[in-house]
């Protein structure tokens, strides 16, 4: 048995996922077979998923049924084994994404400055750059995370989020891409069109070229920490260092919180370390599952 105030948030979370099933997550999951309607719904697996995470901090499948089994039993008294519960939570891949799509569009806070974005990217790890990959291998492939030094297999999870004033950034727009791909690269293909907008992003995004047109041409400004240039003298950097500090700490201050948004997601889900994944639905359920539980307190 669990307190009341957490029978509470499980009874508003189970009503949520029902509401959004109604309107769209059953397209996502439909069965065709003459096992159409289980004992345990797929809303009940999604609430469980989402409960434990949120509330109880469990972050394993294995410990999320143990959880389910010990104290959610009398609520949920068909759960099943727990080969059985992570085949049909495998299952719900794609519910995961919609879900965490319609939590962030639904829910967008007041305060978010429409016309400034933070960007930046963190890494997913499904295993060291010093082994071979073995799961997921038609998505997942080798990168580099400059910030921790380090190669990795696994994937690179892109956030464009509003800005907000003394508060963590809110994500406009999550991408997933293998780990291989450049920030820069997944903005010009996937924001570059946005009018009227100011960018605050890092190092990665500097291209004076290609943000000079931008500008012309769309309205939208990004601003990096500015980067040396190739070739220049000694004292062409001492001439222009207390202007360039200047600037690169003001940026670099103004985007600082897209970092702490990133710790606040691994802190609460470590969606960071997914080595324990075995399979690319797995994959998909670990990286759009997580991100659904961080944001389902939206809704209380």
């Amino acid at each position: 048995m669990i307190i009341e105030a957490k029978a509470v948030k499980l009874i508003q979370i189970y009503f949520f996922v029902e509401k959004s099933f109604e309107e769209n997550l059953k397209y996502s999951c439909e069965r065709f077979s003459n096992n159409d309607k289980p004992e345990l719904t797929d809303i009940e697996i999604m609430t469980i998923y989402l409960f434990v995470i949120h509330e109880e901090q469990r972050l394993k499948i294995k410990q999320i049924h143990k959880f389910a089994n010990d104290y959610l039993i009398s609520w949920f008294p068909y759960l099943g084994s727990y080969q059985a519960f992570n085949n049909r939570l495998n299952r719900l891949s794609e519910a995961f994404k919609n879900l965490s799509i319609k939590l962030l569009n639904d829910f967008i806070p007041e305060d978010c400055i429409l016309d400034q974005s933070l960007l930046d990217s963190m890494p997913i790890i499904t295993c060291s750059g010093r082994r071979s990959p073995k799961v997921a291998t038609e998505i997942v492939d080798k990168g580099i995370c400059s910030s921790k030094g380090i190669y990795y297999h696994g994937l690179k999870l892109h956030a464009l989020a509003f800005r907000r004033s003394g508060q963590l950034p809110f994500p406009e727009q999550l991408i997933v891409t293998p780990a291989s791909v450049s920030d820069l690269y997944v903005f010009k293909e996937a924001w570059s069109n946005i009018y009227c907008r100011m960018f605050w992003g890092d190092k990665i995004y500097f291209n004076e070229e290609f943000f000079t047109q931008l500008e012309k041409e769309k309205d939208s400004i990004m601003l990096t920490p500015i980067k040396g240039i190739k070739g220049q003298t000694e004292v062409e950097k001492q001439r222009d260092k207390a202007y360039v500090d200047l600037f690169s700490k003001a940026v670099s201050k103004v985007r600082q919180p897209i970092e702490g948004f990133f710790n606040w997601i691994i802190e609460h889900t470590d969606i960071q370390r997914a080595s324990k994944v075995r399979s690319t639905k797995g994959l998909f359920v670990h990286v759009f599952g997580k991100i659904s539980a961080a944001f389902i307190n939206l809704i209380f």
